[in-house]
């Protein structure tokens, strides 16, 4: 009864999944609302400090305050809403190769040539060639040879928008970014997520990647293409469930 139940909830699972990408059939991928999520929330509802000193209400008129909108103030990204650029020019390489040998051989041989006359006695009644002058003997050899190599080269050069919306309590920035672009019926959707502090971010509002603590970059795809290039439903499964 319990295999009957998990194999009609499989089966009920791998139709509605089905039928979800029946929907899709002749339609581009739909972009995602640019209104959901938390960075339109970070910037709908930002935080505004109080301004002070020149930059009061009563010195508002002054084109030296410090406030980011002044002709000599700080537009670096800073506080929850802010827009900041991230780069991504990531060009990894790496290769590694070992080789490993081992050689070993043993020989050992044991005779009994003289103890007290005893030998020679036994040697006449042993069949004829055997003597215990060599009685036993015994090589042994082993040889192990291995070597590997492993290369691999990553090349990823974007960049993306990123909106602040946290502040940690130390001044460190929690900042959030996402893309999506649709050519034809392929979606290429890029995100990235991490903690960065506001001295790294560069006087043209920029951070690099390298620079952002706890990263998260995904740079991938959805639609007919990206569609075709992952195995079926069926296929995954059997590869989990297959012990071979």
């Amino acid at each position: 009864m319990n295999t009957r139940t998990a194999v009609t909830a499989l089966s009920l699972a791998l139709a509605l999944a089905a039928c979800g990408r029946v929907a899709d059939v002749g339609r581009p991928p739909s972009l995602s609302s640019p209104h959901a999520g938390s960075e339109f929330d970070a910037m709908s509802k930002p935080v505004f400090p109080m301004p002070a000193g020149p930059a009061a209400p009563g010195g508002a008129a002054s084109l030296w305050s410090g406030q980011p909108m002044s002709l000599v103030g700080d537009r670096r990204a800073r506080t929850r809403g802010d827009i900041l650029t991230v780069v991504i020019e990531i060009d990894d390489k790496a290769e590694m190769q070992n080789s490993s040998g081992r050689t070993r051989s043993a020989s050992e041989s044991v005779g009994i040539p003289q103890m007290i006359g005893v030998p020679q006695r036994l040697d006449k009644i042993l069949p004829e060639g055997a003597s215990t002058a060599e009685l036993a003997s015994a090589k042994g050899g082993s040889t192990y040879k291995g070597s590997g190599s492993i290369s691999r080269r990553d090349k990823v050069t974007l960049r993306v928008a990123a909106t602040v919306i946290d502040t940690l309590p130390n001044g460190v920035l929690h900042v959030q970014g996402s893309q999506e672009v649709r050519v034809n019926h392929e979606m290429r959707e890029l995100t990235v997520s991490g903690f960065v502090r506001p001295s790294d971010v560069s006087r043209d509002n920029e951070i690099a990647y390298d620079r952002i603590a706890g990263a998260r970059i995904s740079y991938g795809g959805r639609g007919q293409i990206s569609d075709v290039q992952q195995p079926r439903y069926g296929q995954q499964i059997a590869d989990i469930i297959l012990p071979y």
